[in-house]
């Protein structure tokens, strides 16, 4: 609520926003999907802690996958149950069209009931393929027979099939309730294609991916799975990872014919696509953290929706700092950090928590571009907040092999820096324009709040178990196991029912990162294959004998370039594939480069002039999104500054002895208080002049560099600058305020 006369309580600001695209189901239609969509969150649950069905049930069933299974596997069969519960929930396009009238619409349906037979027959095929296989025939790529089977009786019924069902899709009439054939005829596809992927992955032939001796059948099969991943993106993510992949798949035919780095070796088709639905790909990093990490923490965050504890997160921000100026920013800041941390997605967090935090900030007085701005600054800000970080810091784990704990750990003072250059930048906003905070009588009792303090014990499970030695899945489910237990205490408890409930949401959750995650794999495959990753370092290498730091900006403009747009652990992924490999040729160590990188691919959820987190905070905020993108960039300026920190001084990254450590900490702090001075225009409790916000830039760079002598002549400037302003106190001059005026 946003009327004064009443308190303002938190309620459903974790529960999940229904797409334009998305349908909505009841009766048995609904109870089917909703079990399916149980089902598999239950399965990755049961699958990573090394379950089986006879340790649950004492029966053997033989034709049941044992756990844990064989990864390969696993990833195949984690990325075909997302294709099938995407395709059932989200439409190819939205439904706000559904009073159209279409001509052709008999025709439509005739031809994609027509399509079922030869996507049946591909299934069909693959099952025979899987049974001569059991039976002991040595299947191989080049015999005549085996051709003639794979290419005329399972790749071109599904390639058919494929192209109907997706354009088809597109054209059909839609209806909220119901699950498309055309929809239906491409589960089918995905259920063909990873019967075949895994029947021939278990034989010989995998060790013949990316070679002629590869069976034509697999890369029909990945020709088909690559349209169907990016398919089901561009529904749950819309086209910009689309467009990006889609030149990245023209690069690899047309590589061969551009100049200087980018001039790539002849890459026959078949070869290519018979490795990139594998490990070199979609089955790599990208996939096997979101089939790990990244949906077992999904299931996480289903449980705390569950047991409402995101509600009280925002309810316990607006106790602790509701009462200050400017308050519901301050909320903001703590609350969407709070709920960023654990969502994994930015855009997503500002929908969640914006509803209710933007609304309140235009009351107190921000402009509405500011409020929407301050929202999505925060909302990025998340996935930079240790001990979680979204699933960026599972994906650096896994990409690097450094301990996710050391990761968390050295993500601590960045993200410090983060929140703290945030709340100066909202508090000196609220200084200028003479913003009050909110009253007592409008906000919940922090004692009630404190007495509910305990809904905070999953989170303290979860850090504990990582710092104790348990492995990450481990940890993680301790962590589920308890939010269920907690809610014992709270008027939300949780029964068998809940539960399920819970599992559902998780996999209906799941669908967006997972398809997101699988694109980028075909990203992450172009770039092995082709080596141009290899031959963007030696571009970043040949710049850095000009200038490291000349290098260090290019990078960071190709990381935010490539990140515009996309979620978080697509931007990254990529980023770290291209990027990251040519900064630590250049001598930076592993975990700064790519430390580096994913600050970058963060904040172009922020970065003009694609910036998904602005933009949804813009929709809410009823601001210009163009004007709230560059608004949200210049609240989260330092997170664009930071990062060159890690460059220059690795004790920010807890790289160093403690002394260091905390100096490097304390000055950096001060730092981004006199940066964010220097931009509001806002120093010792009154407007500044011109140069007096220049001068207090430039002190707030001597800080952030780290250096004994440059923060020395940091500390000496900021003294010189205040005794100015409080002996002589220039004139202010007439200045753009962020907010500006309504």
């Amino acid at each position: 609520m946003v009327d004064g006369s009443t308190k303002v309580i938190a309620e459903g600001v974790d529960d999940e926003p229904t797409e334009a695209n998305r349908r909505l189901f009841d009766g048995r239609t609904y109870f089917l999907v909703a079990a399916f969509s149980a089902i598999y969150a239950f399965f990755h649950l049961a699958a990573l802690n090394g379950l089986s069905i006879y340790e649950w049930t004492g029966i053997r069933i033989p034709f049941l996958p044992s756990f844990p299974m064989e990864t390969w596997n696993f990833r195949i069969v984690h990325i075909a149950g997302a294709l099938i519960l995407g395709f059932t929930l989200y439409s190819a396009r939205s439904f706000s069209g559904d009073g159209e009238k279409q001509p052709l619409s008999k025709v439509l349906d005739i031809i994609v009931y027509l399509a079922l037979l030869p996507a049946l027959y591909a299934m069909w095929t693959a099952g025979k393929i899987a049974n001569m296989i059991g039976n002991g025939v040595q299947w191989n790529g080049i015999s005549p027979e085996f051709v003639n089977l794979e290419v005329y009786h399972f790749g071109t019924p599904l390639l058919l099939a494929t192209a109907i069902g997706i354009v088809v899709g597109w054209l059909r009439k839609r209806e909220r309730g119901q699950v498309a054939i055309a929809d239906i005829l491409l589960s089918l596809c995905g259920v063909a294609v990873a019967v075949y992927l895994i029947t021939i992955f278990g034989t010989l032939m995998r060790n013949s991916t990316g070679t002629p001796f590869a069976p034509i059948g697999m890369s029909l099969a990945a020709v088909a799975g690559v349209a169907l991943i990016m398919e089901l993106t561009r529904r749950v993510a819309g086209l910009a990872l689309i467009v990006i992949a889609g030149v990245f798949l023209v690069y690899v035919f047309t590589g061969e014919m551009l100049p200087g780095f980018l001039n790539a070796p002849d890459i026959a088709w078949t070869r290519f696509f018979s490795q990139v639905y594998t490990d070199a790909g979609i089955l790599g990093p990208t996939t096997a953290v979101s089939s790990t990490y990244i949906i077992l923490f999904i299931i996480f965050a289903a449980f705390l929706q569950a047991s409402k504890v995101g509600d009280y997160f925002v309810n316990f921000a607006f106790a602790a700092a509701g009462r200050a100026r400017g308050g519901p920013a301050k909320v903001a800041i703590f609350a969407s950090g709070l709920m960023g941390m654990i969502n994994g997605t930015s855009a997503g967090n500002v929908v969640a928590t914006g509803s209710l935090t933007i609304p309140l900030m235009k009351k107190v007085g921000y402009h509405r571009k500011t409020a929407g701005a301050v929202e999505a600054a925060a909302s990025t800000g998340g996935q930079i907040m240790p001990p979680i970080m979204g699933a960026g810091a599972f994906i650096m784990a896994e990409i690097t092999g450094i301990p996710y704990t050391d990761i968390a750990i050295a993500a601590i003072i960045p993200a410090i820096l983060y929140f703290v250059s945030i709340y100066f930048m909202v508090d000196f906003e609220a200084a200028k324009l003479g913003m009050r905070g909110m009253r007592e009588d409008e906000l919940p009792k922090f004692r009630d709040m404190i007495k509910q303090v305990f809904l905070f014990i999953p989170i303290i499970i979860l850090i504990a178990a990582l710092f104790m030695g348990y492995s990450v899945i481990r940890a993680g489910a301790l962590a589920t196991a308890s939010a269920a237990v907690v809610s014992w205490l709270t008027p939300y408890r949780m029964g068998l029912r809940s539960i399920i409930k819970a599992f559902e949401m998780a996999g209906i959750m799941s669908v967006q990162i997972i398809a997101v995650c699988a694109c980028a794999g075909i990203i992450v495959g172009v770039i092995s294959l082709t080596g141009v990753g290899a031959r963007f370092s030696s571009v970043l290498l040949g710049l850095a004998e000009a200038s490291q730091l000349l290098a260090l900006f290019f990078a960071m403009c190709i990381a935010i370039l490539l990140g515009m747009g996309m979620p978080t652990t697509a931007a990254y992924a990529v980023a770290a594939s291209v990027v990251a490999p040519g900064l630590v040729q250049l001598g930076i160590p592993q975990l700064t480069a790519h430390f580096f990188v994913f600050y970058f691919a963060v904040v172009s959820a922020i970065t003009p002039p694609v910036a998904l987190a602005s933009y949804a905070a813009a929709g809410i905020s009823g601001a210009n999104p163009m004007e709230t993108s560059v608004a949200s960039f210049k609240i989260g300026i330092s997170a664009f500054i930071v990062p060159f920190m890690f460059f220059y001084n690795g004790a920010i990254l807890m790289d160093g002895t403690w002394p260091e450590i905390i100096r490097a900490g304390v000055t950096a702090i001060f730092g981004v208080f006199l940066l964010s001075s220097g931009v509001q225009g806002w120093f010792v409790g009154s407007r500044v002049a011109w140069f007096m916000r220049l001068g207090l830039i430039l002190a707030a760079l001597c800080m952030i560099a780290g250096g004994l002598i440059s923060d020395l002549v940091g500390i000496g400037a900021a003294i010189v600058l205040f005794f100015v302003q409080r002996t002589f106190k220039p004139a202010a001059d007439a200045q753009i305020t962020v907010s500006g005026s309504d």
